[in-house]
C-alpha cells in the first residue's frame, strides 16, 4: 500500500472510529487496515492514534495530519478530475448519502435512475432512515435532513433547500367511528398516533402555531408511541389516530384519499429541508455535482407540489418523522 492510500485508510479510521468499521467501509481486511496505520505511523516518526480495547484516540500530531489530509485526499481527487471534466459520463467513484425514509421514497429514488444512467461509472451507498447520521464519523458525503439543525451539526457546512408544510392527517376509518375534530376542544375526545426518536422518551403531542406565531403543544391521549416513520404513516392508515407529519411524505396518500388533512388551521411549523456536509476547502468533483443534482431534485419537487393539482403529481417529521 502506498503512501496516499496509507492516508486515506487513515482517514476512514479517523471518520468511522474504528479499524472494523474503516475495514468494512473500504472493503479492506481489519490487519490490513491496521497495517496500513502503522506503516504511515514509521514513515511519519510519530503517532497519529492512540488505541486502547475500547476507543481510538487522536495525538495532537494525528489531528494535525487528520485536518491536512483531508485537504490533500479532496485536492488530488479533484486534480484527478481535471482532464474528465469535457467528458459528460466522466464522474466516477462512491458517495454514501443520507435522507429520511419519505423525501427518498417521494423525492430522490424517483429521480435517481437519470443520475446514474447519465453517470455509470458513479457508485452509491444510499442510506435511509430518521436516526440523525454523524455525518463525519459515518463517512457521509452529503445527508438531507428535514426539520431543525441541532448543536450536532454546528461544525457541518448548512445549504438550505426551502420549507416542507406539515400537516395534520386521519384516516377516513378513524374519521367513521370518531367524527373529525374540528378545534382544539374536540382534540380532547380523540387519539394521537406519539413518534419520539428513542423509545422511553416523552412526546411533544399536538404542535401547532398560535395566532401570534408562536408554538404551542396540546397533550392528547394515544395507545401507540413509534420511532419509525413508516410505522408512524402505517398507524395512522390503519385508523389508530392523528399523525403530522410533512406533506412530502403523505401527499400521495393524501391524493388517493387514503389519508385526509384536517385542522388546516392549526397546522405545525413548517419544517426546513436542508442539505448538510462536511467543511472542506475542495470538495470532489463528484460530491459537488450530486450535491448540485439533489437541489435540483428538490426544488423541482416544491415547485411541482406548489402548483394546482391538476398541474403537478400527487405527492415525515423530524420531532415527528
Amino acid at each position: 500500500m502506498n503512501p496516499m492510500e496509507q492516508m486515506q485508510v487513515f482517514s476512514r479510521v479517523v471518520e468511522t472510529g474504528s479499524f472494523t468499521q474503516a475495514a468494512a467501509s473500504l472493503g479492506l481486511a481489519k490487519a490490513s487496515v491496521s497495517a496500513a496505520v502503522q506503516k504511515l505511523e514509521a514513515r511519519l516518526g510519530t503517532r497519529l492514534l492512540h488505541r486502547t480495547t475500547r476507543r481510538l484516540q487522536l495525538s495532537q500530531d494525528g489531528q494535525l495530519f487528520y485536518e491536512r489530509a483531508k485537504d490533500v485526499l479532496a485536492e488530488l481527487d479533484e486534480l484527478h478530475g481535471l482532464f474528465r471534466q469535457a467528458d459528460t459520463q466522466s464522474l466516477r467513484g462512491r458517495l454514501r448519502l443520507d435522507m429520511s425514509t419519505g423525501v427518498a421514497r417521494q423525492i430522490v429514488m424517483p429521480r435517481l435512475p437519470e443520475l446514474l444512467e447519465r453517470h455509470p461509472e458513479l457508485e452509491i451507498e444510499f442510506s435511509s432512515t430518521e436516526r440523525r447520521v454523524d455525518l463525519v464519523r459515518e463517512g457521509f458525503d452529503c445527508v438531507l435532513r428535514i426539520g431543525p439543525l441541532g448543536s450536532a451539526e454546528a461544525g457541518l457546512q448548512a445549504r438550505p433547500l426551502g420549507l416542507q408544510p406539515v400537516v395534520n392527517c386521519l384516516s377516513p376509518a378513524y374519521l367513521a367511528r370518531h367524527g373529525e375534530p374540528r378545534d382544539l376542544e374536540d382534540l380532547r375526545q380523540h387519539r394521537m398516533v406519539h413518534y419520539v426518536s428513542v423509545l422511553g422518551a416523552r412526546s411533544g403531542g399536538f404542535e401547532y402555531l398560535d395566532a401570534g406565531g408562536q408554538l404551542q403543544r396540546l397533550i392528547m391521549a394515544g395507545a401507540l408511541t413509534v420511532n419509525n416513520a413508516e410505522a408512524y404513516q402505517a398507524a395512522c392508515l390503519a385508523g389508530l389516530g392523528l399523525i403530522q407529519a410533512p406533506r412530502v411524505g403523505v401527499q400521495a396518500l393524501l391524493a388517493q384519499r387514503l389519508l385526509q388533512e384536517v385542522l388546516p388551521d392549526f397546522r405545525p411549523p413548517d419544517m426546513p429541508l436542508t442539505l448538510l456536509y462536511a467543511h472542506r476547502r475542495q470538495l470532489p468533483a463528484r460530491v459537488r455535482y450530486v450535491m448540485d443534482w439533489l437541489a435540483g431534485v428538490v426544488i423541482d419537487h416544491f415547485q411541482a407540489d406548489a402548483r394546482p393539482a391538476d398541474e403537478g403529481f400527487a405527492a415525515q417529521p423530524q420531532s415527528g418523522p
